[in-house]
């Protein structure tokens, strides 16, 4: 049934009240079983949860994205850390964050073509102590609900060298924003597309 979903998703316009139904689904794949994580460890939990949801992996020692739920690699729960996320055209939701309190090794998070990201999404994500450390490179594209306030609470990933930005029709003030974000981190190279 899960397979079939998914699949559906993928293919079916959302029109009326379908999307109430997409929606709803789309909030089942985000809700977060802790029971799940203390079972098989925060990185397969987050794995689990990022591809339910049509997002990809990368792990730690792997040059592979990994899309397929029914393919993902088994063996010690410490084996498999997740060093990529790719998020693009995915329908991860910010009640899905807390799947990444546990995850270490994060380096690359690519967000495109996600309805569901909005600042609410940014801001948990850089509340993540664990991200704060390991995040080095994150892209934000065409996510139309993200704003000003969402790119600014990026400032807390301490260890951020590259963000790009493009088609955030959400950001109004892009030299204030980056300005802010480059006076927190001197490091930073943001590359904006946002004309």
């Amino acid at each position: 049934f899960l397979f079939v979903c998914l699949s559906a998703r993928r293919h079916v316009a959302v029109t009326g009240g379908r999307r109430h139904f997409w929606g709803w689904l789309n909030a089942v794949f985000n809700k977060v079983d802790y029971d799940r994580i203390k079972a098989v460890g925060p990185d397969r939990a987050a794995a689990e949860w990022l591809l339910r949801c049509g997002a990809k992996v990368r792990f730690q020692g792997f040059d592979r994205w990994h899309l397929d739920y029914n393919a993902l690699p088994t063996g010690p729960l410490d084996r498999y850390q997740i060093q990529g996320i790719d998020a693009t055209e995915s329908c991860i939701m910010v009640q899905g964050f807390d799947h990444l309190e546990g995850l270490r090794h994060v380096e690359e998070i690519k967000l495109c073509r996600c309805i569901y990201i909005q600042d609410a999404c940014l801001e948990r994500l850089s509340a993540v102590e664990n991200l704060q450390q390991s995040l080095l490179s994150m892209e934000v594209v065409s996510c139309g609900n993200v704003t000003d306030k969402g790119v600014v609470a990026l400032h807390r990933l301490r260890n951020l060298e590259s963000l790009f930005l493009s088609d955030l029709p959400g950001i109004k003030d892009k030299q204030s924003t980056v300005d802010r974000l480059q006076g927190a981190l001197p490091r930073l190279d943001v590359t904006l597309d946002l004309d």
